[in-house]
């Protein structure tokens, strides 16, 4: 069982808890006139149940900050090899299409396959995030 998930339910159950004391404190102090009488339901009861509020709070906070992970299945075959891309080529300048503000290589597949794709040449023009037609 993930840790967020426990944190999450201890959470629920200190705030649940705690809203449950002040309700009995508030219910116990209504009862009493004078003040030296209401001290025994704060004490026992009222700031407990702020206190198991809070926790909670704090509990379901941090719960919800970490991330809940699926459980990871074992690989039933064995390894392959991992698909390696193709280099990026190098092979001709950079091309841009009409009205574009980035350049890319010619396989770029943003450009790949567009006959009006031109060359970029000397323009002002960004590197493409996809193909990275410039070395960093």
């Amino acid at each position: 069982m993930p840790t967020s998930r426990i944190l999450l339910w201890s959470g629920l159950a200190a705030a649940a808890a705690g809203a449950v004391l002040c309700v009995l404190g508030w219910y116990g102090i209504s009862g009493e006139r004078f003040a030296e009488r209401q001290l025994p339901y704060l004490a026992s009861c009222t700031v407990p149940g702020a206190a198991l509020i809070v926790a909670g709070a704090v509990l379901t906070g941090t719960a919800a900050l970490l991330s809940v992970r699926t459980p990871q299945t074992e690989p039933t075959g064995p390894p392959g090899p991992e698909p390696e891309s193709p280099p990026p080529s190098a092979d001709g300048p950079p091309l841009r299409v009409p009205g574009g503000t980035l350049a890319h290589r010619p396989d770029c597949p943003l450009v790949e396959g567009k006959p009006e794709a031109t060359e970029a040449g000397a323009a002002g023009l960004d590197p493409c995030p996809v193909c990275e037609p410039w070395p960093p």
